[in-house]
């Protein structure tokens, strides 16, 4: 029971980051949208600067389960439909994917001003980053792995702009899933020089 209320808590915090930032999060809002006590909240974060972290934890695996390529009994993919499907899974109509990206783009927005967050944050992109590193390698097996982690440092840091361009109804979805397999594609023929 306490992990579905942390679990609960965690899930609130996300929705009042998305929709209020990080500074317009309130302990007593967050309490009240997650239908828990504020002493509770503090049990299982500790503080505010816990509960951030927390939820940016929370997000970062979220958005693992939500990209990953699901369906473990299917044929196994090519490298690159998994870095392409990884990376356009980022990009969903649904509301839990606007949330996740909102939220991680209010948690970074918030860093430049909150340093307590800065580590966490690094240490979660640089995770997406090793992540995308490792499919890149899997398509370009003679590259280095320099070349690799900068192009994977291009396409995530294309992600989070592109994502703020379409959560703000600058760039429609469909143009943006375009960007990014081209993107991917420039990427591919980079590491094969």
């Amino acid at each position: 029971m306490a992990t579905d209320r942390r679990r609960a808590i965690l899930e609130s915090a996300a929705r009042v980051i998305a929709r209020r930032g990080v500074r317009g999060l309130r302990m007593e809002e967050l309490a009240a949208e997650a239908g828990v006590s504020t002493a509770l909240i503090y049990y299982h974060f500790k503080d505010r600067t816990g509960t951030l972290r927390h939820t940016l934890e929370f997000i970062s695996d979220r958005a693992g389960r939500y990209t990953s390529d699901g369906d473990s009994t299917a044929e196994p993919h090519n490298a690159r439909h998994e870095l392409e499907q990884s990376l356009l899974l980022e990009f969903q109509d649904a509301p839990e994917v606007r949330e996740n990206s909102t939220a991680w783009g209010e948690l970074r927005a918030s860093a430049v001003f909150e340093p307590e967050l800065r580590g966490d944050l690094a240490s979660a992109t640089l995770a997406w980053i090793h992540e995308v590193a490792a499919l890149l390698g899997r398509i370009q097996p003679t590259a280095a792995a320099p070349a690799l982690t900068a192009s994977a440092e291009r396409l995530t840091g294309l992600l989070e702009g592109l994502s703020t361009r379409w959560l703000s109804g600058a760039l429609p979805l469909s143009h943006v899933r375009e960007l990014v397999r081209e993107a991917v594609s420039v990427e591919i023929q980079h590491l094969a020089r």
